[in-house]
């Protein structure tokens, strides 16, 4: 389990707040009124089977998807939206996505731009961080996550774990408040993963805010401060990994993690 002593122990300031989040896709509601909380420096890990709700609400969190309701708040920012959920100003969305890293399950990497062009797009392009600086930044993060050899290769010369890590450095080059996680590791080859989950767990270890949807329970207990099983919508259980995996309450959860064990 992550190491969670703190020597101030003041609350850390909050990082993401969700409250009473509902999502519908017409008549199916498959979000029913979720709320989590993540302060600075906390690893959140969202678990649970297909179709409970997980990618959603991580989606809901960046407005890749528009909430019906509820509330969210980045760094103490709630972003303020129109009764039927949309968001009410899309500069205010813009801003507050920028500062969230997002890691998708497939590595969406542009294609047609090398490893480090892929990096300093969106810093030079979107931020208007000078190119000298967006490339130092970008070489600084493809050493740290192994790819320091890589930068003037395209995407598909590259291994699924190499093209995972890349999108990984490029989130990292915003200098998000938080990292978002959707399945990381899900379309990799099993040889491939743990290069990548080593790269989130230094992630973890150097204190980042992360909201973390994964499939690897192990990994999950490892790197978590919290840990969240989502059923059918809706919270069945929460707490630290050492409760969730050593003494689950629910016999939902229980089923889940002996099918996934």
């Amino acid at each position: 389990m992550k190491d969670t002593a703190q020597a101030n122990p003041a609350p850390r300031p909050e990082a993401i707040r969700v409250e009473a989040l509902r999502k519908s896709f017409g008549p199916h509601e498959v979000l029913k009124g979720v709320s989590i909380t993540a302060r600075e420096g906390d690893v959140v890990t969202l678990i649970g089977g297909s179709g409970s709700g997980k990618s959603t609400l991580l989606r809901c969190v960046n407005f890749l998807e528009t909430p019906s309701s509820g509330r969210i708040v980045i760094g103490g920012e709630e972003v303020r939206c129109r009764p039927d959920g949309t968001p009410a100003d899309r500069r205010q969305i813009e801003r507050i996505r920028q500062s969230l890293g997002m890691v998708f399950q497939s590595f969406n990497l542009w294609t047609h731009k090398t490893v480090l062009e892929n990096l300093i797009e969106v810093p030079v392009h979107v931020l208007g961080l000078p190119k000298d600086e967006a490339v130092g930044r970008a070489r600084k993060l493809l050493d740290r996550v192994g790819l320091k050899e890589k930068e003037s290769a395209y995407p598909a010369f590259l291994s699924g774990g190499q093209q995972q890590r890349a999108a990984i450095a490029r989130a990292l080059c915003m200098q998000p408040r938080a990292m978002l996680f959707d399945e990381p590791t899900s379309a990799l080859d099993p040889e491939l993963v743990g290069e990548v989950l080593a790269v989130i767990r230094s992630l973890a270890d150097e204190g980042r805010t992360m909201l973390l949807v994964t499939h690897e329970m192990k990994f999950a207990r490892e790197v978590s401060d919290h840990v969240v099983y989502l059923y059918n919508g809706v919270i069945e259980e929460e707490g630290p990994p050492e409760r969730l995996f050593g003494a689950p309450q629910s016999a939902r959860l229980k089923q889940f993690l002996k099918s996934v064990s």
